[in-house]
């Protein structure tokens, strides 16, 4: 499968290695530009290879947006419709800037990261501290292996995502939709960080 990974801090750098590592095409971008992802993308095993953010936007069938909260309006929107995007964005109030639809609670970072690009959004991988994700995969059925959360609306694209995680060596969970499912795993809910099998997460996602 073709990637397209749109920022390249621990989260997103992370996942870049796993997929090439597995045999997926990488394309990954951030903001300052490709020269300063040289490299990231050297010390990648498999194909990875540094872009602007609106190739790899075009480049992936798949696309992961891996930013700040607060930058989503510079997003490549226009290559990202209709696209199935994962997002591992969480708000931070602090560090973004206060969003009052959030701070009310009467939407969620996923959904307005949808509404901004038109993509179809799974929200993943943005509950587990980025060390366990580049350490702590395990083969299948190893009593180690920790689960991942995830939701969206669109089962297609929720099972096309929960392939990547098994592959990547963890559990994936579905905790439901987008907006009531994301809220189960976004920051200050019960499995945010936690280090849980996917029976654990389940009972608590579900319980």
């Amino acid at each position: 499968m073709r990637i397209g990974i749109i920022g390249a801090g621990r989260i997103g750098s992370t996942l870049a290695r796993h997929f090439a590592g597995i045999g997926h095409e990488v394309a990954i971008a951030n903001s300052r530009g490709p020269e300063t992802l040289q490299d990231l993308s050297a010390q990648i095993d498999g194909s990875a290879r540094p872009v602007h953010a609106a190739e790899a936007a075009r480049f992936g069938q798949l696309a992961v947006v891996s930013i700040p909260y607060g930058r989503i309006d510079e997003l490549p929107a226009a290559e990202l419709r209709d696209k199935v995007v994962i997002d591992t964005c969480n708000y931070y109030p602090d560090r973004d800037g206060h969003d009052p639809e959030l701070d009310e609670d009467r939407t969620t970072s996923s959904e307005k990261l949808r509404a901004a690009t038109g993509a179809n959004v799974v929200k993943a991988f943005n509950a587990m501290y980025w060390e366990n994700l580049r350490d702590r995969g395990r083969p299948k059925g190893h009593a180690e292996r920790l689960a991942i959360p995830l939701s969206g609306d669109d089962e297609e694209a929720k099972a096309v995502v929960s392939g990547l995680i098994r592959d990547i060596g963890f559990d994936p969970v579905d905790a439901g939709r987008l907006g009531g499912g994301g809220r189960k795993h976004q920051p200050g809910s019960a499995v945010y960080t936690a280090e849980l099998s996917a029976a654990q997460m389940n009972a608590l996602l579900h319980g």
